[in-house]
């Protein structure tokens, strides 16, 4: 029975991945900036939004986005210790992203029912991370490896373990990483251009969340 009770949330967190494809990043250095970017990412049509514990007030952005976009899934990421972990999960995170393999943190979020993916970048870490509990795994990063042919390389041998490539994603090739393989993607720079943040023009960053999920719309399910 315990078995199950872990198992479930990733279930739930693969279903939603697959329903949605994307996950918009944010690593901001103001609370207010914070906000109002996932409040525009979440107007073109993303769902699933990463607060990184290193931006300035990590949690209380996570707190104000679960009570203003609670048609939303609230996560974090670029975690680090257990300690930044268990501040994460009082803070109401419904997942969480690190940038490494680790053990004590995959199992602390298992045993919060917590749906964790870790960052890993060779076949050992990612089977490594998948079979010490992880519900997903981050291949991070994932331009500088080889990007959507080692996506699809992977799958001949890893092919049941759900990945999620970041670090190099953008609008365009985004796409060609699901054909390839992923279950979804992590952006953050393609969907928040400086310009825009500078300007606090939130109409270009819901332009550009829009043109993402009209381009992954054919593999939603």
């Amino acid at each position: 029975m315990e078995a199950n009770n872990e198992f479930n949330p990733s279930q739930s967190w693969q279903k939603l991945l697959k329903q949605y494809r994307a996950i918009a990043v944010i690593r901001t250095d103001n609370l207010e900036q914070g906000v109002n970017m996932a409040k525009a990412v979440a107007a073109g049509g993303m769902k699933i939004i990463e607060i990184t514990w290193n931006s300035h007030q990590p949690a209380q952005i996570i707190q104000q986005l679960k009570q203003d976009l609670p048609h939303c899934t609230i996560g974090t990421g670029t975690i680090l210790t257990r300690e930044e972990l268990k501040e994460a999960i009082a803070a109401g995170i419904q997942f969480c992203f690190t940038p490494h393999v680790n053990q004590t943190l995959i199992k602390t979020a298992i045993d919060q029912q917590i749906p964790i993916i870790p960052g890993a970048l060779s076949p050992t870490e990612i089977i490594t991370a998948w079979q010490t509990g992880a519900s997903c795994v981050k291949v991070f990063p994932v331009q500088a490896i080889g990007g959507i042919p080692y996506i699809r390389g992977l799958q001949g041998p890893l092919g049941s373990i759900p990945l999620i490539p970041t670090g190099g994603v953008t609008l365009d090739n985004a796409p060609h990483f699901i054909e390839a393989g992923a279950v979804a993607v992590g952006l953050s720079s393609q969907l928040f251009p400086h310009y825009a943040l500078d300007s606090q023009e939130w109409d270009v960053i819901t332009q550009q969340a829009q043109l993402l999920i009209q381009r992954l719309a054919v593999f939603q399910q």
